[in-house]
């Protein structure tokens, strides 16, 4: 082999190596929203998978220890577009996940607030990507988007759509915004109608589903639980793990696996608080539970029962993991544990 023939397989070599190392060099992701129900554990999944480094999380205040010293944290505020323009440049983040949000409840004691914090962060963060100051962008709607005149039984992707909370209104908006920017300025967005979730990580965030969450801390503490929704009210539910598999899934998947640029339904697993107290009863025989509907049992009745997420299966390989006796039994294992 003649010297410049070596020369040049070496040079060869030393690039081919520079531009695979480049290649597997994680995304920079941005959370913000990090210390609510999904972020906190979605940042510490995410972490976990890309390294601590990559994955800087965000919100208004600060969040769990586990949260705060396992990587970056910025105090931040979602509807301040300057200060996240800054972290965005400061981190080199690509990928930002959305999770600030009021939830349904909360948003309904102040429905203009969370009106502008629902819809003003996103059109920050819409209009960044429009911008290619990002590459992609995580936005989660839910099944609040419906509404009493949707099907509510096994709810189809592609169905009549009309929320009757400012919650739900605002994720019914975001959604068509969502679509609109994908069709008119190439932004990737991708987006999950997220069912009830269940955690004993992280507490309640104030939506409607939560009793699903308060009935385990209950059982456990006095063995009785007064539910605010009535007993045959049945809503879809999932357990934050698969919430969480699904949320990276999608955000990993193939560009042009992704046909849904609205928001992919989920179904989770749907049953009634009688059917959960059942459960729990397994676990824990004298348990007791008593029914007393409030203002959350009109918003309830007014969303499906369960739900069709055959596109999520067929475009992106969704599989749901856990059933209700899973659930029934991980909660109360994980809630004893921290006692």
């Amino acid at each position: 082999m003649g010297f410049y023939t070596y020369l040049f397989a070496q040079l060869s070599l030393f690039w081919d190596r520079k531009i695979n190392k480049f290649k597997r060099m994680p995304n920079k992701i941005l959370i913000i929203g990090a210390c609510g129900q999904i972020g906190t554990e979605l940042t510490l999944a995410l972490r976990e998978k890309h390294g601590n480094e990559n994955i800087i999380a965000s919100d208004i205040r600060e969040g769990k220890e586990d949260l705060m010293s396992s990587g970056p944290f910025e105090i931040l505020d979602a509807q301040d577009l300057t200060a996240i323009e800054k972290i965005i440049a400061k981190y080199e983040v690509e990928e930002v996940y959305l999770l600030a949000a009021m939830l349904s409840a909360t948003a309904e004691k102040n429905p203009m607030k969370a009106w502008e914090l629902n819809m003003n962060s996103l059109f920050n963060i819409l209009n960044l990507a429009k911008e290619k100051k990002i590459a992609k962008v995580y936005w989660p709607s839910s099944i609040a988007a419906f509404g009493p005149n949707t099907p509510q039984e096994n709810t189809p992707q592609k169905t009549l759509m009309d929320p009757t909370t400012v919650y739900g209104i605002s994720k019914l908006a975001g959604e068509r915004w969502c679509k609109y920017y994908h069709q008119r300025y190439g932004v990737d967005v991708r987006s999950i109608r997220y069912p009830g979730l269940i955690s004993y990580k992280t507490p309640p965030g104030g939506g409607t589903t939560d009793y699903a969450i308060e009935i385990f801390h209950e059982a456990l503490k006095d063995k009785k639980y007064t539910c605010f929704l009535s007993e045959n009210t049945g809503l879809p539910m999932m357990y934050m793990e698969d919430a969480i598999r699904a949320t990276i899934a999608l955000m990993e998947a193939p560009e042009e696996n992704i046909k849904v640029r609205s928001s992919y339904n989920l179904a989770g697993v749907s049953f009634t608080p009688k059917e959960l107290a059942e459960y729990i009863r397994k676990e824990i025989p004298d348990f007791k539970i008593d029914y007393a509907p409030d203002f959350r049992q009109a918003i309830a009745d007014s969303w499906p029962s369960s739900i069709d997420d055959k596109q999520a299966q067929e475009d992106w390989g969704w599989k749901l993991k856990y059933n209700l006796e899973d659930i029934t039994k991980l909660m109360l294992k994980g809630i004893a544990a921290q006692k």
